[in-house]
């Protein structure tokens, strides 16, 4: 018998590369966990500056590597990684960067991220034609990835903006704008904070449109096709 092949669009993916997608997924989705439980438990200061600004480096680097991006371009990364943590640690020891451009510094580095996990997965969607265990990673760390990158907005716009991004007088604080931005993401609304100028309402309508669009198109696909085998492709001019 001839060699038969599958056709290219569901091409099965040799077991060592998709374990290797499985374990840079998963490390993304672990540096994103461990940023959030940073920004929201460690107390405001130099060290939670430094630390969180090292996450928001290493999830840039370990989104681009999950991409499987040239080398090039993950070397790049790093190196942007690197000044980040440089800057941070110049604010934290001296205070001579403001506080408001470390925030834009990270939300610079966190929103590189969702661009290239969506490439990720879609190249491993093509490639295997198959939802696996990398693809509901990646969808999740874009998730979470979102989540951040707009709460390092709000905090940057409420430091360079020259006034307090809350009403009411509410602080800025790193944990306030993460938790403004989930419970904005998420559409929870609590109400206990609230933006208080025209930018700021705009901001978190696309934040609440974009999360609620994600989670009922993208991610129930996503996990409600999991596992399942690829529809064979129709002959041409059959």
């Amino acid at each position: 018998m001839g060699d038969v092949t599958a056709p290219a669009p569901f091409r099965v993916v040799p077991a060592a590369r998709a374990r290797q997608a499985v374990g840079h997924y998963g490390f993304l989705l672990v540096a994103t966990l461990a940023s959030l439980a940073v920004q929201g438990m460690v107390r405001p200061g130099g060290v939670q500056t430094v630390l969180v600004t090292a996450l928001a480096a290493l999830s840039l680097l370990l989104a681009f590597r999950a991409a499987r991006l040239a080398p090039r371009a993950i070397g790049a990364a790093a190196a942007v990684g690197a000044v980040a943590i440089v800057v941070a640690l110049v604010q934290a020891l001296t205070g001579g960067v403001g506080e408001g451009a470390v925030r834009a510094t990270n939300a610079a580095l966190v929103a590189l991220g969702p661009p290239a996990v969506a490439m990720g997965v879609i190249r491993d969607l093509r490639t295997s034609g198959q939802v696996r265990v990398e693809a509901v990673m990646g969808v999740l760390a874009f998730y979470l990835l979102v989540g951040m990158t707009f709460a390092f907005l709000y905090g940057a716009i409420d430091r360079l903006g020259g006034a307090p991004f809350f009403a009411g007088g509410a602080s800025a604080t790193v944990s306030h704008c993460l938790y403004f931005s989930f419970t904005t993401l998420t559409t929870v609304g609590y109400g206990d904070f609230v933006a208080r100028t025209d930018t700021g309402h705009t901001l978190a309508v696309f934040e609440a449109l974009l999360g609620q669009i994600y989670l009922v198109t993208v991610v129930s696909l996503i996990v409600s096709n999991l596992g399942r085998p690829a529809r064979p492709r129709p002959p041409e001019g059959g």
